[in-house]
């Protein structure tokens, strides 16, 4: 009987080990932060929402900057297979499509228990987009801001003249730049804009507004902001209570867009920042992407006539 009991103890202790998933302990990863990237399943079309090529290349880009300080870790198709993997992560960034199906919104009580214990948090492109209620209050409180269907708008247009916050990590070595890209703004942010800061700002053309009301397209208070000359928040940086920081990017439509060097500054800055490690005075250095690098991770094969040379053209003016 004893050695029945001491059998079945031993079969508990085994299943036990094959069904809890193993956590990486913080002493494990050799005192380095974890920066976790979850990147969103095929979208859009060749080159456009390419979630795991962008962040293919951005996490390449943060270890070969970071190395020796940093572990990264990418997982695709919206989110973990296995969520514990996010236990001891010092920050998240996903990049991802949203709205009412945004990943994270059958997530919320995980990734909310992780910024009360200070891990970073970074919504890009779509990713910055959820719904109202709930998943909104608890976009506010993570990364400061969100687009919010029949405030906020999603047209496609090219920055001018834009502003760049003075001061702040995300913005070190950064000059002021202009990309075509799926810029949405007039986010829905904390009224007085209380523990948000602007990282990027521009006032949009008006032919940004000219598609008839709609849930992204327009409604009378964006129309009345961009009347009035209101320059438009197009990335964000966050600072909350619990020591943990966030923030917010509109762009990232188009991939071709990470080959612009001060446009993915911003963003490693911003990486850096919310995983509390140092940003250089002159930001974080990073090789630029030639062609043949943006055309790799991609979720589309290459479609007919596709115009490289207007890319590459594009690519060569920056």
């Amino acid at each position: 009987m004893k050695s029945m009991v001491s059998w079945l103890v031993g079969v508990f202790a085994l299943a036990a080990v094959l069904v809890c998933p193993v956590v990486v302990s913080a002493d494990e990863k050799g005192g380095k932060k974890k920066l976790v990237f979850i990147a969103g399943g095929r979208s859009h079309a060749y080159g456009q929402h390419a979630f795991k090529a962008g962040c293919e290349l951005l996490k390449k880009r943060m270890d070969e900057a970071y190395g020796d300080k940093l572990v990264t870790e990418l997982y695709t198709d919206n989110w973990p297979k296995d969520s514990a993997v996010l236990d001891n992560a010092d920050a998240i960034v996903i990049y991802c499509d949203g709205g009412a199906n945004h990943p994270v919104n059958k997530h919320l009580d995980q990734i909310d228990m992780l910024a009360k214990k200070g891990v970073g948090i970074a919504m890009m492109h779509y990713g910055v987009e959820t719904v109202k209620g709930k998943s909104g209050d608890r976009f506010l409180d993570w990364i400061g801001g969100y687009f919010e269907m029949n405030w906020s708008v999603n047209p496609h247009w090219r920055t001018k003249d834009a502003d760049l916050a003075k001061n702040h990590p995300m913005t070190r070595g950064v000059k002021a730049y202009s990309t075509m890209d799926e810029w949405y703004y007039h986010m829905r942010f904390p009224a007085e804009m209380k523990g948000v800061t602007a990282i990027l700002s521009a006032l949009p053309p008006k032919e940004t507004l000219s598609r008839a009301d709609g849930p992204h397209s327009g409604n009378p208070f964006v129309r009345e902001a961009v009347a009035k000359g209101e320059k438009q928040v197009l990335a964000w940086a966050r600072e909350r209570e619990d020591g943990g920081r966030g923030f917010g990017f509109t762009g990232g439509h188009f991939h071709w867009t990470w080959a612009n060097d001060d446009n993915r500054k911003m963003i490693l800055n911003g990486l850096a920042w919310i995983s509390k490690l140092d940003v250089p005075e002159n930001g974080v250095q990073s090789k630029r992407p030639d062609l043949a690098e943006l055309r790799e991770n991609q979720d589309w094969p290459v479609p007919k006539n596709f115009d490289f040379a207007q890319i590459e053209k594009e690519l060569n003016d920056k």
